[in-house]
């Protein structure tokens, strides 16, 4: 049997001399596409790439929200899937998307989530979160080009509706 350390030994052992060390980092989880490059120049560019990262199996049995990030040239970087959840809805943390959109350089980012019901008309809880990331990242200078409903063979854009 182990013994429990005494609090002088836990007090004795060797700490982290720089916050550097006490900070954890965190990476872009994406997957590799052979959309990284793709130029984003209207709502349907973007739909044509978001829509083949959302699993064609589960498109329409439980909801993914992802993110897209852009330079300045509006030149897919990268992206994240930021949360997935069940068959009515899920969770997107708008903190997490700022932290990506930072920690990788974002000038302007997509965001995209897909209802699988089929139906493209966002809910008020969609248009209420599309109004929050829009100002989180307008004060990090990062633009905000449209929020993407993504279904099995349609889409919605918050931009062409003129809800941005």
């Amino acid at each position: 049997m182990q013994s429990q350390s005494t609090l002088s030994e836990i007090n004795s052992q060797e700490k982290p001399n720089t916050t550097k060390q006490l900070m954890k980092t965190y990476k872009i989880i994406s997957e590799p596409t052979t959309h990284y490059q793709a130029k984003i120049t209207s709502s349907q560019s973007a739909y044509d790439v978001i829509k083949p990262l959302y699993e064609s199996a589960t498109i329409d049995v439980y909801e993914s929200f992802l993110l897209l990030l852009l330079n300045r040239s509006n030149i897919v970087t990268g992206w994240v899937k930021i949360s997935q959840g069940g068959i009515t809805g899920t969770v997107a943390d708008v903190r997490l998307v700022m932290k990506y959109a930072i920690d990788n350089l974002a000038c302007a980012i997509i965001i995209s989530h897909n209802h699988p019901s089929g139906e493209t008309k966002p809910s008020s809880q969609d248009i209420e979160l599309t109004n929050k990331i829009k100002q989180a990242a307008a004060l990090m200078d990062i633009h905000l080009l449209d929020h993407i409903i993504v279904t099995e063979n349609k889409y919605y854009s918050f931009g062409d509706e003129g809800m941005l």
